[in-house]
């Protein structure tokens, strides 16, 4: 327990379980604003026997819940969507106090979580089986998708509040009871977000909230009362989860990391181009798995985009994220921001060209801070190419052509998102049907799905069978059942 007399002043962020918030008797640690650096909240790490009767309270929880009528539990939604758009500044702002992203990229993460609400307020018809009348003489089939039980999220630092919400409504609204585990670094969003579903009526015990590290996320994983995991980290940890997650018998979805490559064709607009790969790969400091952080260049485009890039990096203004005219925040930890610089001093020792070097960028505030930075003449052999580096930093390898290109991006053990940018139809479609990725944008940089398709991360970017939203996420938190019926006459 940490007994300073900072930490005497702050207050605890509660754990939520049957319905009741309140102080977790575990040890904490301070959770500090990544943009300044000072303490915010003391963020508790549950013991045992609290993760455990949040599990009994959802499984309590369980029996009346899953007989709610659907039409019942999709107004809940709707109720739910009413709340989180009262509040949207405080979640805005919390957000980034808690993670440090600009204002605006904490909006666009609110409307996205907004987004899978609203699907999931629609899960009358998600939830519909199918009927074929006599299969065989008087004999009549139907399937039908029932709820499979308590269900639990373990969620990253990088979106506090917007992948929370791509589980537990979808889950909640299928007519399962739910455990999230949150960050232990960005814990507030996702407590306040189920204190507002709380609010819109929601029957104690269907949602609770825990904190914790692996101890906690062990937990769960062994416990027999839990029917399904999702996860969303880096790939070491959710193959991890997923191995031992299914070798207690439970369903589980994982989706891990990612090194994304964007594709830049010669005949690309490059004013677009350059302002989307700058978002791509800079927005929320790259500390997000659909961020582009390689860009293959394709014959002629290499010189004249790597310096519309280097100009516009010059341009991106560091800062906290409530501050006007705040092109990029901080980094989430002091350690994040040692190992990002060290990938840095890697791709230098390996032979890259530095073209921009986002350590000599400085601001006024003493947070975790770190300017774009771009190398050139990256092989795509090199660590700084292949591994997830999570941070400001973008790569370009030159390719000649495109299947060059497509040879490079193909060659990576992740599969999560890809992007071309071109003005060839043909170009465009070459590229969607043979890149290995599960999401392809064609001249966006972020091609993130909508919450009614899923998000679809291939190879060692996803562990599991159903992806997280749209169809695939009602399949994950749903069981089948066929029913055959004959009725004698």
């Amino acid at each position: 327990m940490i007994t300073s007399a900072v930490s005497a002043d702050l207050k605890q962020v509660p754990i939520l379980v049957g319905g009741k918030p309140r102080n977790s008797n575990g040890r904490t640690a301070v959770q500090t604003n990544p943009a300044t650096g000072e303490p915010v909240a003391l963020v508790p790490y549950c013991t045992p026997e609290e993760i455990s009767a949040a599990v009994e309270a959802a499984q309590a929880a369980f029996p009346a819940w899953s007989q709610t009528p659907v039409l019942q539990r999709a107004r809940l939604m709707f109720k739910y969507r009413q709340l989180l758009e009262q509040h949207a500044d405080e979640l805005i702002r919390l957000c980034t106090e808690e993670n440090g992203k600009t204002l605006e990229e904490s909006k666009g993460s609110y409307q996205r979580g907004i987004e899978c609400v609203e699907f999931a307020a629609g899960v009358p018809s998600l939830l519909m089986g199918e009927t074929v009348q006599r299969v065989s003489p008087g004999v009549d089939s139907a399937s039908v998708r029932q709820p499979i039980g308590v269900c639990v999220g373990i969620t990253p630092f990088n979106f506090p509040l917007m992948v929370p919400l791509w589980m537990f409504p979808l889950a909640i609204a299928c007519g399962n009871t739910f455990v999230l585990k949150p960050s232990d670094r960005v814990p507030r969003s996702a407590v306040r977000a189920a204190e507002l579903l709380m609010e819109a009526g929601l029957p104690e015990g269907v949602m609770n909230v825990v904190h914790g590290a692996k101890d906690a996320v062990d937990a769960l994983l062994g416990d027999p009362r839990v029917k399904a995991v999702s996860f969303v980290g880096s790939s070491p940890v959710a193959k991890y989860i997923y191995e031992n997650a299914a070798k207690n018998g439970k369903r589980v979805q994982c989706l891990a990391g990612a090194k994304n490559h964007s594709v830049v064709m010669p005949d690309c607009d490059m004013k677009t181009t350059v302002e989307s790969i700058m978002s791509s790969s800079f927005g929320c400091a790259g500390e997000r798995c659909v961020a582009t952080s390689v860009v293959v260049a394709v014959g002629e485009v290499a010189e004249p985009l790597i310096a519309e890039l280097k100009k516009a990096g010059d341009a991106t203004k560091i800062g906290p994220g409530d501050q006007p005219g705040c092109g990029m925040g901080p980094v989430i930890t002091p350690e994040a921001r040692e190992r990002i610089m060290s990938y840095i001093e890697l791709g230098q020792k390996e032979g890259a060209k530095l073209v921009r070097d986002g350590r000599k960028d400085t601001c006024d505030a003493d947070g975790y801070y770190l300017g774009t930075t771009i190398f050139d003449n990256v092989k795509p052999n090199m660590r700084i190419a292949r591994e997830e580096i999570f941070g400001p930093v973008l790569s370009v390898i030159r390719a000649r052509d495109l299947p060059h290109a497509l040879e490079i991006v193909n060659g990576s053990e992740h599969g999560n998102a890809s992007s071309i940018y071109t003005k060839s139809g043909a170009a465009a479609r070459q590229f969607s049907e043979n890149a290995q990725t599960g999401m392809v944008g064609v001249n966006l940089g972020v091609p993130a799905p909508v919450a009614m398709f899923p998000f679809s991360g291939w190879k060692n970017s996803f562990f599991g069978d159903a992806h997280a939203l749209g169809k695939d996420g009602v399949r994950f938190y749903t069981e089948t059942k066929v029913v055959t019926s004959r009725w004698p006459g």
